[in-house]
């Protein structure tokens, strides 16, 4: 079976330049893919201008579950990680990761049931800090979730903004976690995603485990490009039998 996954950073819904807003524009772009498993980051999940969930509107009546975890307050509304998803999500949860008052990090893990699996899919939406002493500390936390929650056996995907522009976190996550990143498995190295109009920093991740990857790709063109600040980063994975998730899993332990 094949999982279309999206990742994407829309910014709180504005436009990478101008304080104009785009959300619409953003809900049809990301329509347009067809993903089945969308990870957001700096979704307003209430917006005081517009009186409303910015996930209700982008998810609307594609994706009929989806989750919010609320990261920050702001003078616009309050804001976090986001997941919109075409198949029932059976367990949720928000998990602080903070390292100060200033910048509010959270990670969005829930549990997913795909039809066919095995395994419910264990899905995390992160958003890594910018300075690279709370990033570590945020890796880590990341890991220790992981080993606490995720069965070896059960299938797990890692979307979102790492904010990794010197590429640390992915040696540490293979090594501890024994997963892939799905850009640096079929290209060779990590998607340049940052800024849009001139991608060059290699901050949106795809990763995941007991799951194979057929398809990844930057969504850097329009509409894109007249949107977040960010690219977005989309990829098709494919369910592995039971057999080969495990040798898969034991070849990199």
């Amino acid at each position: 079976m094949k999982l279309r996954v999206l990742t994407y950073n829309i910014h709180k819904g504005f436009h990478h330049l101008r304080r104009k807003r785009v959300l619409t524009l953003m809900r049809e772009a990301i329509r347009e893919v067809h993903a089945d498993l969308v990870f957001l980051q700096e979704v307003l999940g209430f917006d005081r201008e517009e009186d409303a969930s910015q996930l209700e509107f982008l998810a609307d009546e594609i994706w009929h579950h989806h989750a919010y975890g609320r990261n920050a307050i702001t003078s616009l509304g309050h804001h976090g990680n986001a997941l919109m998803s075409k198949y029932p999500i059976t367990f949720f949860e928000n998990i602080d990761i903070s390292t100060n008052q200033l910048e509010r990090r959270g990670i969005l893990h829930a549990k997913i049931r795909i039809p066919g699996a095995a395994e419910d899919l264990h899905a995390l939406s992160i958003h890594l800090g910018l300075l690279e002493a709370e990033r570590r500390s945020q890796v880590r936390r990341v890991c220790h979730r992981i080993y606490r929650m995720v069965h070896r056996r059960e299938p797990l995907v890692m979307g979102g903004d790492f904010n990794d522009w010197r590429e640390r976190a992915s040696p540490i996550l293979e090594k501890r976690l024994s997963v892939i990143e799905a850009h640096q498995e079929l290209r060779g190295d990590h998607a340049r995603t940052f800024p849009i109009w001139m991608p060059s920093l290699r901050l949106d991740r795809i990763y995941t485990r007991g799951l194979g990857v057929s398809d990844v790709r930057v969504l850097t063109g329009a509409p894109w490009s007249s949107l977040s600040d960010h690219a977005a980063l989309y990829a098709e994975l494919d369910f592995n039998s039971a057999d080969d998730a495990a040798s898969s899993m034991h070849s990199r332990s």
